[in-house]
């Protein structure tokens, strides 16, 4: 049986209106101006033959026919986001949104996928390669991965490993006239900076971690992703701090090697993690995501373990 009802839009104007006693915040919600939720509540008074508001000078007022249809009408919208939420949320194939920094993208994710692709074909990912905080709750990526002190409020959060710096070089470094043999050799080298990074990450702390105060913490050229630092590193050109998660690839290959001993890599209190909606987290295509990229952490935190 066909519903008499009178358009949706008008609808919404009403029921934001009437929540918030204002134009003006409800057309901020809306994201249309304040006159266009009073046009929109005035055709919807039109139509039905009532008023809904009595507008004040300085307030705005629920009629008795506006205050008793107020709450039906409220909960008829909660009810359709759920069953909004509900379709998306069986939604088994389409594309997945993966929003990740440039670097960690780069370094770590991307040379993964194939294996997760060939485990779901069904699944298109669209990979966002951005450093910038996205709104998971607008939908502006199904999932993200980002690295912090982790305390991120109202979604789910899986933590996949920490941060643990290690210094890097060619091997090229290791020989010549200044051959990198201890910590304290680092004088005679740049180091290069990543100059996004905190400061328990940066040379600085490093340094005096490793005893050695005396050194300039701050020379050297400053990158503005790991992927330059890492490049510069394999090109001979200085020592990069970086997550040892992220230079496994190169020290299993060869193209990077620790110049010293794994007692100066240094544990630091961030670290990576995937964050996604809860009310997603069934989701089939976040759940295999999630649920395969958890299994390549351990992986690549047990190969870790076993590089040189």
């Amino acid at each position: 049986m066909a519903r008499a009802l009178p358009p949706l839009n008008a609808l919404r104007a009403f029921e934001a209106a009437g929540r918030h006693l204002s134009f003006t915040k409800a057309a901020a919600e809306l994201n249309v101006t304040p006159a266009a939720v009073g046009h929109q509540v005035k055709a919807l008074e039109a139509q039905l033959g009532v008023r809904l508001f009595r507008r004040l000078t300085r307030a705005l007022r629920l009629t008795d026919a506006g205050q008793a249809a107020l709450p039906t009408v409220s909960q008829a919208f909660d009810s359709l986001a759920q069953g909004v939420e509900q379709m998306r949320a069986q939604g088994d194939s389409g594309v997945l949104t993966i929003s990740v920094s440039p670097s960690f993208g780069a370094l770590w994710l991307v040379p993964r996928l194939e294996r997760f692709r060939s485990r779901h074909p069904e699944v298109e990912i669209r990979i966002d390669g951005t450093d910038r905080l996205v709104d998971l709750t607008r939908d502006e990526a199904d999932v993200a991965l980002r690295y912090g002190p982790g305390g991120y409020k109202g979604l789910r959060v899986d933590r996949l490993f920490g941060q643990v710096n290690t210094p890097v070089c060619s091997p090229a470094l290791l020989r010549g006239e200044h051959p990198l043999r201890r910590p304290a050799d680092l004088r005679h080298h740049s180091l290069l900076h990543i100059d996004w990074k905190d400061a328990e990450g940066g040379w600085r702390m490093w340094l005096l971690a490793a005893g050695l105060p005396d050194l300039d913490p701050s020379r050297g050229p400053f990158y503005s992703m790991e992927t330059m630092a890492l490049q510069a590193a394999i090109d001979g050109q200085g020592v990069a701090l970086v997550s040892d998660m992220l230079a496994a690839d190169e020290l299993a290959a060869g193209r990077l090697v620790r110049p010293f001993d794994r007692s100066f890599s240094r544990p630091i209190s961030f670290a990576y993690y995937l964050l996604s909606r809860k009310d997603r987290a069934k989701q089939p295509k976040v759940e295999a995501f999630r649920d395969w990229l958890l299994e390549e952490a351990r992986d690549a935190r047990t190969a870790v373990g076993k590089l040189p």
